[in-house]
């Protein structure tokens, strides 16, 4: 799989996280800081979110100090349901319900242990087809298509 990993800062998680995903056999593709480049959250989200929205990255990581700002940028491109998880359990919601395809990591509060626990899980779960769920989804897309323009 194409995993697009990307943050506005290098730092031990971004880097043990990008050596765990190339581990597991991904095609890692950096973005931002952790390719030497200086860049801010917001630009960093978007560049990792279109890599996704096109089809150039199967799916993505992407840190900041808190993993909201990143989020939230990284929603706002067409296509994108990028979840900030803080433990397993919230991955695997994420993936199983919301069909997550950007993981979303707080470099403030994301220990390395926990971080091999949330990538265990994120890879392990799959979106399971079910009418809720479905329908939830097709009422995402309705409103993000009420907003383009």
């Amino acid at each position: 799989m194409k995993i697009a990993i990307g943050s506005d800062e290098q730092t031990h998680l971004t880097d043990s996280v990008v050596a765990e995903v190339k581990r597991r056999g991904h095609e890692v593709s950096l973005f931002g800081p952790l390719t030497g480049r200086e860049a801010y959250w917001p630009e960093v989200a978007q560049e990792v979110a279109e890599q996704v929205a096109s089809g150039q990255a199967d799916e993505a990581i992407l840190f900041c100090w808190t993993g909201t700002g990143i989020s939230l940028a990284a929603n706002k491109v067409p296509g994108i349901r990028a979840a900030l998880c803080v433990d397993a359990e919230t991955a695997r919601g994420a993936r199983l319900w919301n069909k997550a395809n950007i993981l979303c990591l707080s470099l403030r509060v994301t220990s390395e242990v926990i971080a091999r626990e949330i990538l265990e899980t994120w890879f392990a779960t799959a979106y399971v087809a079910n009418e809720v769920d479905d329908t939830c989804l097709s009422q995402m897309v309705i409103i993000e298509r009420k907003y383009m323009k």
